[in-house]
């Protein structure tokens, strides 16, 4: 039962008690000075008691209106735009509501221009004190500014720079001196009381002059390339550079000087974001048993968090991994306690383990990311064995797949498998030819994705660079001209999920990486970022390992790709299906006994015509 008007007085606190009786009295004020408003400041004397004598319904009327539209649920300190309208719409019922009494009573001498100058008089009072005091409380307890906290500049003066002044405002850590901004437009102007300078290329006079030793970059809707350079010459200047978060965050609300963060690579090489069918893709995997192998690696965990938005009815991990197993599986318990999820220790090699898993689980979509993937490493003397967990894993799962009548099954591949010249990438090339081989053998669909590095992936060169610059140095890069295709962790998870649910089978899919970016950039980058300069951290080249090659293919051309619906995928040509007797030749040596790295190599030229293979090592 809602407590009555008299009932909610009494349980006031002292100044929410204080807060209403000031309004009451400003709708009295109000009542009375629009009165001597409409005589010229000299009320006549019937006029006088006429405006007394309403007091008596007016001022019950607006205080039941200031409770009903919650006025007193806020706090003054914080009125906001929310609070403003709240108030706004009692006084205009209040206003609708005195109006209606008057005309219905026939109250006599009120004249009409009362009723309009009352509520606009009692709006400007009740509206203006709240935030007044707001400003004085802000500066009381905020200001002054520079008494507080560290000198600091913005980089950028959109939506983004407003946000971050007003939180900064609040801040005992930092305060603005000064906007940097590229836009002619808004040189000269001012945001939040701060001058804008333009352009950006004067940000090492500006910072000297106000004694700045910090820069936070505020454009996150703006180009990688816009970034890099602000990054870039802030670095130059001697300033620490930071960043605000994604602009998704910003919307939501969740922007907070402690939100705020050093530059990462990321934000150099940021992508736009995919767009996903989210309907489609829910359709394929809600309420769905869902298996993805190599669960507990970079590109197999991201694939879990992102499969579990989308609410399957069972997740179940594999992973050969005990602790990798064990950090998703906790990780997911924690952030979906409501979804069922089950992890499995397993070799994919292990047919007789993966049987019990699939016959057990029943999964109606796979994603297989198990896999070894580390180019030199595998080159030599492991060669078989990254033929056996890549090709033959790969058949062992996909075979359990078909017995299980599983709906699909996507493949994780790489653009090392484009004319490869490693055993890595000849190994997940002859994947790609199993899975095609066995598309049309039975109910399951297969489904081939392909894309080059990911940022910060598990064996990846970017925490090996990190990792070197926190001993010192040198940073080694093999050769001064390599270059790869980047794309972040989220990103690639997302995409593959998106080929999942447009693949029919039997497609291979190049995901769009943009452009190829220079190893040795990556390393000037990250040194700069990490407040170093090349002086202080060398990079040193330490010539091509093993299988590397100077630039990875994606077959992303018009040639030798077919657009698809969705902007950032593309279905390879490749008309180099195994014939029956080639497949059944191809198990004989999958099966066979360890081989030493040369004979390998040469199976491998063998089943995959493509590969350059150097049969020397």
């Amino acid at each position: 039962m809602k407590k009555t008007t008299k009932s909610m007085l009494f349980s006031l606190n002292p100044r929410t008690l204080a807060a209403f009786t000031f309004d009451v009295c400003a709708a009295g004020g109000a009542w009375l000075l629009a009165f001597w408003l409409r005589f010229n400041f000299d009320t006549p004397a019937e006029f006088q008691g006429v405006a007394v004598g309403a007091l008596l319904w007016v001022l019950p009327l607006f205080a039941a209106l200031f409770f009903f539209f919650g006025l007193y649920q806020g706090l003054w300190r914080f009125a906001s735009i929310a609070d403003l309208q709240h108030l706004l719409s009692a006084v205009f019922v209040g206003a609708l509501l005195t109006t209606t009494v008057v005309a219905i009573f026939k109250v006599p001498l009120i004249p009409r221009s009362v009723l309009v100058l009352h509520p606009l008089l009692l709006a400007v009072i009740m509206g203006g004190t709240r935030f007044a005091y707001r400003s004085w409380k802000e500066h009381r307890l905020y200001g002054p500014a520079k008494l507080r906290g560290q000198p600091v500049l913005i980089i950028g003066a959109g939506e983004a720079a407003d946000s971050l002044l007003r939180e900064i405002h609040r801040s005992g850590q930092w305060y603005a001196v000064a906007i940097i901004d590229d836009n002619p437009g808004r040189a000269g102007r001012r945001l939040r009381g701060l001058p804008i300078l333009s352009p950006i290329g004067n940000i090492g006079s500006v910072a000297e002059n106000l004694g700045a030793k910090h820069a936070i970059i505020a454009m996150p809707t703006a180009r990688p390339a816009q970034r890099r350079r602000a990054t870039e010459l802030a670095s130059a200047a001697g300033l620490t550079v930071l960043t605000v978060p994604s602009y998704d965050d910003l919307l939501s609300g969740r922007l907070s000087v402690s939100s705020i963060r050093k530059v990462e690579l990321e934000d150099l090489l940021g992508r736009e974001a995919v767009s996903l069918d989210d309907n489609g893709v829910h359709d394929l995997l809600g309420g769905n048993v869902v298996l993805v192998t190599g669960a507990g690696g970079s590109i197999g965990s991201e694939l879990c968090r992102q499969i579990a938005r989308f609410k399957p009815s069972r997740l179940v991990l594999v992973d050969s991994s005990e602790f990798a197993l064990y950090s998703i599986g906790e990780e997911l318990s924690t952030s979906h306690p409501s979804m069922d999820c089950r992890s499995w220790a397993a070799d994919v090699r292990d047919k007789e383990r993966i049987a019990e898993i699939f016959a057990g689980e029943q999964p109606v979509v796979v994603f297989h990311a198990a896999a070894y993937k580390h180019v030199p490493l595998m080159e030599s003397v492991n060669a078989w064995q990254a033929v056996r967990t890549n090709a033959l894993g790969t058949l062992t799962v996909a075979r359990a797949a078909q017995e299980a009548q599983v709906r699909k099954f996507v493949l994780i591949s790489t653009d090392k498998a484009v004319n490869p010249t490693n055993v890595m990438g000849a190994t997940k090339r002859l994947a790609e030819r199993l899975c095609l081989a066995v598309n049309n053998c039975g109910a399951t669909r297969f489904v081939i994705v392909r894309f080059g590095n990911v940022l910060g992936s598990n064996g990846s060169v970017i925490p090996k660079f990190r990792e070197q610059i926190a001993q010192g140095g040198p940073v080694t890069v093999t050769h001064p001209d390599i270059v790869r295709y980047f794309m972040t962790i989220p990103e690639a998870a997302q995409l593959v999920l998106q080929a999942g649910l447009m693949g029919q089978g039997g497609e291979i899919f190049v995901l769009e990486m943009g452009d190829p970016v220079k190893i040795v950039d990556l390393a000037r980058d990250m040194i700069r970022l990490s407040g170093f300069s090349e002086d202080e951290v060398k990079i040193e080249f330490t010539g091509l390992r093993p299988g590397e090659k100077l630039y990875e293919e994606l077959l992303a051309d018009d040639e030798a790709t077919l657009l698809t619906p969705h902007p950032k995928l593309r279905i390879a040509r490749l008309s180099d299906e195994l014939s029956i007797a080639e497949y059944e030749e191809l198990l004989g040596w999958l099966h066979s006994s360890i081989r030493p790295s040369a004979d390998v190599k040469a199976g491998l030229k063998k089943y995959v015509p493509e590969y350059v293979a150097d049969l020397g090592c």
